[in-house]
């Protein structure tokens, strides 16, 4: 207590509020940084430095491009405005697409985020679509669930997640499961169905696990028709989001041919068959 009678603040007392008061970087005051704590957070201000002239440039490239798409009547996509009204809810398309989620065991962690990185893609197609499909992660748990809490603001994504199995989502008479090995040839897609793409990045190695797992649960299965209009050296598996691609393009009105054309790579080395090769030349 000094002369006047006031209570003097003793020197921890200040230390710890100028502490307090210290901009921290990783929860340790700046003041308090190691040498190599100090360079990271050079570098960490050097980069938002960096980063705010970059996103300035991409605005304005991004503006530039808008202008010039405008003035020549090119459609550069939906505006935001467009993406924000397009949800699944208000969506004119009513066929149900489902990721399969179910098969943690048989992945390792590289595998697992590349399924994940997957469903991103298949995501942002669905966006950016007038007619969304009706999109549903199911067996969301586990593995497959920490890889996404990655993604930060996935819970607000418009998707249905579910913990549960699609069995106790759906009724059994709407799924279909998607498998290159069943016999049935889907030529066309059913409103209020539901098809399932296995959530697998299969590398060969799980041949016939989904056709079997549809067995097993008694639900319809089929594949896709490829074969109808193209002979394939190799086994016609492909990625989540090149499926979902297909099925998206075909419910905004494409033929299954023309989504094959569009969506599927050129190195998959896929010749028009014979028959299909026939009736084109005919057409001409």
């Amino acid at each position: 207590m000094n002369s006047e009678g006031k209570l003097e603040e003793s020197p921890s007392n200040v230390n710890d509020e100028n502490v307090a008061q210290e901009e921290l970087f990783n929860g340790v005051p700046i003041s308090k940084l190691t040498k190599t704590q100090m360079k990271k957070y050079k570098r960490m201000l050097q980069w938002q430095s960096v980063k705010k002239l970059k996103r300035a440039k991409e605005k304005l490239k991004t503006r530039s491009k808008k202008i010039e798409a405008k003035m020549l009547n090119i459609d550069i996509g939906p505006s935001r405005k467009q993406l924000k009204n397009a949800k699944m809810a208000n969506s004119s398309c009513k066929i149900g697409v489902v990721i399969d989620l179910s098969f943690d065991e048989l992945m390792i962690n590289k595998d697992m985020g590349k399924v994940i990185k997957q469903i991103l893609r298949v995501y942002t197609e669905n966006r950016r679509a007038s007619a969304p499909m009706q999109l549903h992660l199911t067996s969301f748990i586990g593995r497959c669930k920490e890889e996404m809490a990655k993604h930060n603001g996935h819970e607000n994504w418009d998707m249905h997640f579910h913990e549960s199995s699609y069995l106790d989502v759906f009724p059994k008479d709407k799924l279909v499961y998607l498998s290159s090995e069943s016999d049935n040839v889907i030529t066309e897609l059913e409103q209020e169905k539901v098809y399932i793409i296995g959530g697998l990045v299969d590398h060969n190695s799980h041949k016939g696990v989904c056709h079997q797992k549809a067995v097993n649960e008694g639900i319809a299965h089929g594949q896709l028709p490829i074969g109808e209009y193209f002979h394939s050296v190799s086994r016609k598996v492909f990625t989540i989001n090149q499926v979902f691609e297909i099925l998206l393009r075909v419910s905004e009105g494409k033929t299954f041919k023309e989504a094959f054309e569009m969506i599927l790579p050129k190195r998959i080395n896929m010749q028009p068959t014979l028959d299909n090769s026939e009736d084109d030349s005919n057409n001409e």
